[in-house]
């Protein structure tokens, strides 16, 4: 173990080069009493009926009344409810990866808070810039599509007053789309109020939004007791695009589920966060499953899949049976589905930024928490703005995928970080450089003395110097010794790992199961490479996944994991196998998004690497700070030299 001192001043000479790398894989401490914040904190008070009103009320958009009839008509068929459900499984994997890193580390910053923690502040950074073009793009899109049904409501396209309707402007070639900015700024506006205020409208809205539904399972069970159920009497049977496109209607409706990851944004103004986010995460996502569960067996048994209206599946099913009257009540759904959808699109994206600018990584102006209302404020009206903007003057709607890669890639990233925190966490903390003398006096105390060569690095290492580095990576070990052997130490015969070089195969095993998650989706989703190089990437991608996942299953997890964090919260089950196959799931669906979409997600990418080199990296919170044993950071705070200082 050794005390760090990072200093990227000046940034010149040799050292520059080394700084730059340095920098990218600098890691934070977890929130503690000694590393609050300064400034004002959030206001702690959701418990966990909000925390469920966040999840369903974000995750749970529009989107379910058009997507019932359009992956039934071309994929699933009446199959849609396996697929509806194969898809909850594959978001339950994310959501157990969430759950505990949001009760060990629960502070505003979602998958860029964990990630910064657990991997480092460039892929940090990126996951933090991604999740700002998510929710910006996401708000926007919400607001444009609340309008026509609005208008749908009242009558028809025409219906709403001239200065809420949509307007061409022909100079620009745009359809401008004021009812959605108008939103978008009532929206912006509850959330300045407060934290408590806004979340009690989003549980009335997806109160609304719950009982639409609701009727729409009852009225529709109803009907289909009565005709028979014959969207099930049918000659091609329940599987008319077999596995494989139950399986793609998966892949689709698997985005239905987006927007649970809501709650872990709130981390930090919950008050009993090792409890009750992991159970607001589970009830949110098992509801929204349910729920989309019923409403796909009802919709698809009213109406045969090959006759459902793409559009308007639900609505038309009704009209069908002669209720006309109950498409008011699934407009109405839809609606208060999109507003809902909003507010929690726009609800994440200050904190974000407020985490980010916390770690020096984005201006000091988003930190800033207003005393009264105990909510970013200025971060929250910025986003408004900006959504507004977006929603007043673009059709979004090609932008839309670009909202997945936010989402997939903070997926990703936080499975990768639960097995980063349960096999290699980290060992050292960073302190800020003005506790060096601190640092000294309790070197000396353990027998070795600390020097600061200003301007570079220096490494010094004190306490009981470990042997672990200087056994081989296996080594003897005597039955009757003082580690007896376990079953995961069989697999080796008498040998055992020490524990540095444990760390080592684990950090590596990790890489290359990343490396083979990769390899193995790029190749399997690539029909155009050729098929020699396609079945050997498979193959090679297949093997490192394997490889990892035996590696990681017959080698012991960290101790250092039982105290990581705040303890006492939910722990991840089936660690290894759940983390590896949520990063398979999420970078499967990440390289099938498209060319198209990859290629303007590059673009802001590109912008947001440009701001972390000129900005972000010289403005860390991390660029001067002094890297410790965890185990003597709190012996660190509370030394006498601490005090003198």
């Amino acid at each position: 173990m050794g005390v760090l001192v990072d200093s990227q001043e000046g940034g010149g000479g040799n050292g520059s080069s080394w700084g730059c790398v340095r920098s990218l894989i600098r890691r934070k401490q977890v929130d503690s009493v000694h590393a609050k914040s300064s400034g004002q904190q959030l206001a702690k008070a959701l418990s966990v009926p909000h925390l469920i009103a966040i999840g369903v009320g974000s995750t749970i958009g529009a989107g379910v009344y058009i997507l019932v009839g359009t992956v039934a008509r071309e994929h699933s068929g009446p199959a849609l409810t396996i697929s509806f459900l194969i898809a909850g499984i594959a978001a339950a994997l994310s959501a157990f990866c969430y759950a505990e890193l949001a009760s060990r580390c629960p502070s505003a910053g979602s998958a860029y808070h964990y990630t910064y923690i657990c991997v480092g502040e460039g892929v940090a950074w990126l996951v933090g810039w991604a999740l700002i073009l998510e929710y910006t793009i996401g708000g926007a899109a919400v607001a444009r599509g609340i309008s026509p049904n609005l208008a749908l409501l009242f009558g028809g396209g025409n219906s709403l007053p001239v200065i809420l309707a949509r307007q061409h402007i022909p100079g620009l070639d745009i359809v401008v789309d004021p009812c959605a900015a108008i939103l978008v700024f009532i929206v912006t506006g509850l959330l300045c109020v407060g934290i408590k205020e806004s979340t009690q409208a989003q549980v009335i809205i997806t109160t609304a939004n719950v009982c639409a539904m609701i009727f729409v399972i009852i009225a529709g069970g109803y009907l289909g007791f009565q005709t028979g159920w014959v969207g099930y009497e049918l000659p091609t049977g329940y599987f008319p695009f077999g596995v494989d496109g139950m399986l793609a209607g998966s892949a689709t409706v698997f985005f239905a589920y987006i927007g649970f990851d809501s709650v872990a944004s709130t981390a930090e103004e919950v008050k009993n966060p090792q409890r009750d986010l992991p159970l607001g995460i589970g009830a949110s996502l098992f509801l929204c499953c349910a729920l989309y569960m019923m409403v796909s067996v009802v919709v698809v048994g009213l109406v045969p899949y090959y006759a459902m209206d793409p559009d308007t599946p639900i609505s038309s099913a009704f009209t069908d049976h002669g209720m006309q009257w109950a498409a008011y009540i699934v407009t109405i759904g839809a609606i208060t589905a999109l507003c809902s959808t909003l507010l929690g699109s726009i609800l994440p994206q200050p904190r974000i930024l407020m985490a980010m600018a916390r770690d020096g990584l984005l201006p000091p102006f988003f930190s800033e928490v207003n005393k009264k209302t105990q909510v970013p404020m200025k971060g929250t009206i910025v986003t408004g703005i900006g959504s507004a903007i977006l929603a007043f003057f673009m059709d979004v709607s090609q932008l839309a995928g670009m909202v997945s890669v936010g989402t997939l890639l903070a997926f990703s990233m936080v499975a990768i970080s639960v097995l980063i925190l349960r096999y290699v966490p980290p060992d050292e903390v960073p302190l800020p450089s003005s506790l060096q003398e601190s640092i000294d006096s309790a070197s000396l105390e353990y027998g070795r003395s600390g020097q600061k060569i200003n301007g570079k690095r220096s490494k010094v290492k004190f306490g009981t110097s470990t042997t672990d580095s200087d056994k081989p990576l296996l080594f003897k070990e005597d039955a009757s010794g003082e580690y007896p052997l376990t079953a995961k130490h069989l697999f080796l015969g008498n040998y055992r790992l020490s524990e540095e070089n444990r760390r080592k195969i684990a950090g590596w095993t990790i890489m290359l199961t990343c490396v083979g998650a990769f390899l193995l989706t790029y190749a399997a989703s690539n029909l155009g490479l050729p098929s020699y190089l396609r079945f050997s990437l498979c193959g090679v991608g297949g093997t490192c996944l394997l490889s990892g996942l035996i590696v990681l299953t017959c080698i012991d997890q960290d101790d250092a994991r039982h105290s990581f964090g705040h303890t006492g919260g939910f722990i991840c089950p089936f660690v290894p196998l759940l983390p590896i196959v949520c990063i398979l799931i999420n970078v499967y669906l990440l390289i099938n998004l498209g060319a198209a979409t990859w290629a303007r997600v590059s673009v802001w990418l590109v912008i947001g690497v440009l701001i972390y080199a000129f900005y972000g990296r010289t403005h860390s919170s991390l660029r001067h700070a002094v890297y410790v044993p965890a185990a003597q950071a709190d012996e660190i705070y509370q030394s006498p030299a601490r005090s003198i200082a």
